[in-house]
């Protein structure tokens, strides 16, 4: 699902109506993956649907992840400060930490009320703010995640503060990692119909986007659970032959044992697909990929990832990584640090192995969190070299690069790279010269032709 993180949307920012019209701003915390990002839109609109952008101090929403001990002390800690910053306005949390924690936040003084995964894209919750002064119990409104059976695609023709756009196509999850507290925070799987994906990408093509990610909790899944069994390579050429004006096309992480020969075909024959995947590998040892209940092996990563950069040399490749699994001896955190080489990885995202309550893996013999610590921090180290090991090899020619906020842009590779003063949502060619170890540099290429955002 991605690495823990915030940003912040402000409504005062977004709005067509001055500061005395709405009162104070609505703000929006979203900690997690990019589907949190989307939906974090949806849960902004809905909540002035129900009238919170005229409370006279204002509303914190805050939009919480579960994939990690640490993201949840995070999203608390961010609860605080906002009550700090913000004394007089109403704090409504969400998200999954929420959905799996409802009792733990609703215990907190600071939050007003505590709504589910379902209900915070949906008006009505919002309208039921209760007063301050109601007991734990009366603040929690969440309801059973797992009889949620569809996925009502939510219309948003923008993602505040985001130059590319997320589109959701796929929620929950069927597969029980015994690592993974998400399913129980998303519920099972579901899938948005094709239609209401493709229209909601012309949408935001219409609105000036020049890239669109399909994301998911498990986005290889897609399809599975609906009429015809669609899948998620029949989706991504469907959008790509049915939105032409659409320049970039990108996935968040997928499951690559899921990999479907439609995606393959795309892979290999859409330039407007970005050549950069990522994958939820986990691991580089067989026997702890059995017992985090993977559904792939160590070859088989080595396997897909060869054969994807048959099909596309240009192809980089992310991954998710856990070090300290319970059980992990030296030797199989050794075929962690060495299937990164095998692979072929360029960007590494770390977690340190956390345990979370109701998953088997919180019962197995724990590692001591100093060698969980010390390994993390190796695998770390392994995934910075094999990233300017990347940057070495792309630090020259032109590459199109989509502006992002703080003078950073991104090439179709996912490379960061120094854009300077160009406008934020516009792809510019960009020449490089070199690399800072951490970023490309280069400048405008003047002899080529550059894309501003509508807008």
């Amino acid at each position: 699902m991605g690495n823990p993180g915030t940003s912040h949307i402000r409504a005062r920012e977004k709005g067509n109506h001055s500061t005395e019209e709405v009162g104070e701003s609505i703000e929006v915390l979203t900690f997690g993956c990019r589907l949190n990002a989307y939906e974090s839109e949806v849960m902004l609109r809905k909540a002035r649907e129900a009238g919170l952008d005229s409370l006279p101090d204002g509303a914190v929403l805050v939009n919480t992840c579960a994939v990690t001990g640490e993201a949840v002390r995070q999203a608390k800690q961010a609860i605080r400060r906002a009550r700090r910053d913000n004394p007089g306005a109403r704090i409504i949390v969400s998200g999954c930490a929420a959905q799996t924690e409802p009792a733990s936040f609703g215990g907190m003084d600071e939050v007003d009320l505590v709504i589910g995964n379902e209900e915070k894209l949906h008006s009505q919750p919002y309208r039921a703010l209760p007063d301050f002064g109601v007991n734990d119990t009366e603040k929690v409104r969440v309801n059973d995640i797992m009889a949620v059976t569809e996925s009502a695609p939510h219309m948003v023709d923008c993602i505040g503060g985001h130059s590319r756009a997320f589109v959701q196509v796929q929620n929950g999850c069927d597969h029980r990692c015994t690592f993974c507290i998400i399913p129980y925070g998303r519920g099972n799987s579901r899938s948005a119909p094709m239609g209401a994906v493709v229209e909601q990408v012309r949408k935001l093509v219409d609105n000036g986007y020049l890239e669109v990610v399909l994301t998911g909790v498990d986005t290889t899944s897609y399809g599975g659970d609906l009429p015809g069994k669609p899948t998620l390579g029949t989706l991504v050429q469907k959008i790509l032959r049915q939105v032409p004006d659409l320049p970039r096309l990108r996935l968040s992480s997928i499951d690559s044992i899921e990999v479907d020969e439609p995606l393959m075909e795309a892979i290999a024959s859409e330039q407007r697909f970005m050549p950069h995947l990522h994958l939820s590998l986990q691991h580089g040892d067989d026997l702890i990929l059995k017992r985090m209940k993977r559904r792939h092996l160590r070859d088989d990563s080595i396997e897909f990832c060869n054969s994807v950069r048959n099909l596309r040399p240009d192809i980089v490749f992310g991954a998710d990584m856990i070090a300290g699994f319970p059980t992990e001896t030296e030797a199989m955190f050794e075929n962690s640090l060495s299937v990164v080489d095998e692979c072929g990885l360029d960007f590494l995202h770390v977690f340190p192995f956390s345990p979370r309550p109701q998953t088997p893996a919180a019962k197995m013999p724990q590692l001591d969190r100093s060698t969980i610590k010390e390994r993390a921090a190796r695998l770390r180290e392994k995934g910075e070299a094999a990233y300017r090991s990347h940057l070495d090899r792309v630090a020259s020619g032109v590459h199109s690069v989509l502006v992002e906020r703080g003078g950073i842009g991104r090439t179709p590779q996912f490379t960061t790279v120094l854009t300077g003063d160009q406008v934020q949502g516009s792809v510019v060619d960009m020449r490089i010269e070199g690399h800072d170890g951490k970023h490309l540099l280069g400048k405008p290429a003047e002899d080529r032709q550059a894309f501003r955002q509508a807008g």
